[in-house]
């Protein structure tokens, strides 16, 4: 039987391509890298030396997947400068303290409307959760 051990990415389909890699290095931290010359727009964004997020636009598909997703969570550093950099662009944001673990969450939607949860493990606690 398979064993699952790391994801290796998802992919959106994105209907502004500059903006949603914009979006994903502002507020998520990843990195536009390297991409295979696939015949059709797209990016892939890296967190560290792993592409996490494939990007397709402009391919001509009508349906974008299942449509059955509710969120995707990365794991994050630096909480006090993610929410300022939020707040000085005015982007809404949510943020949660998990209780009975040194958790928090930050959630936020992409240019598409898809929920990203931000995970800081082991940080100071924000004021405001």
């Amino acid at each position: 039987m398979p064993a699952a051990i790391a994801l290796e990415h998802y992919n959106v389909y994105c209907r502004d391509l500059a903006k949603t890699v914009d979006f994903y290095a502002t507020y998520v931290g990843l990195r536009d890298g390297a991409r295979p010359p696939f015949p059709f727009p797209g990016a892939w964004l890296y967190a560290g030396d792993q592409a996490v997020l494939h990007l397709i636009s402009e391919s001509g598909r009508t349906a974008q997947g299942s449509g059955a997703i509710d969120h995707v969570a990365l794991r994050c550093s630096g909480i006090d400068e993610t929410i300022a950099r939020l707040k000085r662009d005015a982007v809404p944001y949510t943020l949660y303290k998990v209780p009975a673990r040194p958790l928090q969450l930050i959630f936020i939607r992409d240019p598409d409307g898809i929920q990203i949860e931000l995970n800081f493990w082991n940080e100071a606690p924000v004021d405001e959760v």
